[in-house]
């Protein structure tokens, strides 16, 4: 060592008064950063929803459209949703005579506390009558 002081300096040098800006700014930030987190995680959640009423809709057209269980499509349709969607389901038949439409709606749950749901998603599914 060459015994010269002050060798590593700072690129900038710090005033007293900005001691602790960066910490002031990262907790003012911290709320709005989880706000879109969650917003961003509550739209995944209403995307799955929208795909499983999809799900559900098409797989209880297709066992709608078979006379001999037709009778059945509410189970079917809900078989093949995930359970937490599934629970959260109701399907309406509309018979066309050679065509079956089968249109399921799904409450799409809410991840904020105190709010039940963000509203439903429906989709609807046809398929031709055997």
């Amino acid at each position: 060592m060459s015994g010269r002081k002050g060798v590593l300096r700072r690129a900038w040098p710090v005033r007293d008064g900005e001691r602790g800006a960066s910490a002031l700014e990262f907790a003012g930030m911290l709320p709005i950063v989880l706000l879109v987190a969650v917003a961003a995680v509550q739209l995944g959640v209403a995307g799955y929803a929208v795909q499983q009423a999809g799900t559900g809709a098409r797989a209880a057209a297709r066992v709608a459209a078979q006379d001999d269980i037709a009778g059945e499509y509410r189970a079917g349709g809900r078989n093949a949703m995930s359970g937490w969607t599934a629970s959260r389901s109701s399907f309406a038949l509309a018979d066309g005579g050679e065509e079956v439409e089968v249109t399921a709606t799904v409450t799409i749950p809410s991840l904020i506390p105190g709010i039940d749901s963000f509203g439903k998603a429906s989709r609807s599914a046809t398929m031709p009558a055997e």
